[in-house]
């Protein structure tokens, strides 16, 4: 075990997701002394998706009385890790992985800032934000708006499928096994997929511009099969474009580097905090 240091990350898990298959990688940096937390996102919750039972769940139901869960929900899950870190004067990377980047961005609240901070005479704050195969979002856009047609067409990616209510219903990935665990031994890959969850459409827009506030890297996955190697590549120079302070890695993973590269990505992790230190 590592002497522990005062870097914490907080990891904002990707939709359909719980944090189970993040498990190892928080561990693996608590292994090195790096305190490592991943909240639960309302959005992928099935508990609060009205599926019935959570064991068994109905996805062909009508939504929540109050509608399903939106961004907003995801970063108060994320604030309410965040926020107790930061107060104890921890230096905090936040770190998202694929539409947990939204989630990463929109949680990254300007008093929460290690450099805002600092000049209040405080301790702690967030030093950066780490996007692994992660979704770079616009300022005023939504997950969905982004990724959308702008003709008002709606395409469903060949990852996921709608139930019942369509678009605005719940959504579910297909063929996990591929898409998302590609690179993991099949049996392993198919215990992992049967833990997925589901998810509604996306639609709450970025209001936080952090990109242009803090140090952000961006680690591509080059085997990717959800979100393809070039697509990511145009949003790390989205990203680059938007801050001045930017850093690109890349790793061999597919969609899960987490499982597949969870040491690589640990080192990672560490290196680009240790280069927003040294700045």
């Amino acid at each position: 075990m590592a002497p522990p240091s005062n870097l914490a990350v907080v990891l904002c898990h990707g939709s359909y997701h719980t944090p189970a298959p993040y498990g190892p990688l928080l561990e693996a940096l608590q292994a090195r002394g790096i305190a490592a937390h991943c909240p639960q996102l309302p959005t992928a919750d099935l508990a609060k998706l009205n599926v019935g039972d959570v064991q068994n769940p109905d996805f062909d139901r009508e939504p929540p009385a109050g509608g399903y869960p939106q961004g907003e929900e995801d970063t108060e899950a994320v604030l309410g890790v965040l926020k107790p870190l930061v107060e104890a004067g921890k230096e905090v990377l936040l770190v998202g992985h694929s539409s947990g980047g939204w989630v990463a961005t929109q949680a990254a609240q300007h008093d929460l800032q290690a450099k805002v901070r600092k000049s209040k005479g405080l301790a702690g704050g967030v030093i950066g934000i780490l996007y692994a195969g992660a979704f770079v979002i616009p300022v005023g856009e939504s997950i969905h708006s982004f990724f959308q047609p702008k003709d008002g067409t709606f395409v469903t990616p060949p990852f996921m499928k709608f139930h019942k209510h369509g678009a605005a219903g719940l959504g579910t990935i297909v063929n996990a096994e591929q898409f998302l665990f590609n690179d993991l031994d099949a049996a392993v890959a198919k215990e992992w997929a049967a833990g997925l969850t589901a998810s509604p459409i996306l639609t709450t827009k970025l209001t936080n511009d952090a990109y242009s506030a803090l140090p952000c890297g961006y680690l591509v996955l080059d085997g990717d099969l959800t979100l393809p190697r070039e697509y990511q590549l145009g949003m790390a120079s989205l990203l680059s474009s938007k801050t001045g302070s930017s850093s690109i890695y890349h790793c061999p993973a597919g969609h899960s580097p987490h499982l597949s590269w969870t040491e690589g990505m640990v080192d990672t992790i560490r290196t680009f905090a240790e280069g927003i230190k040294a700045e």
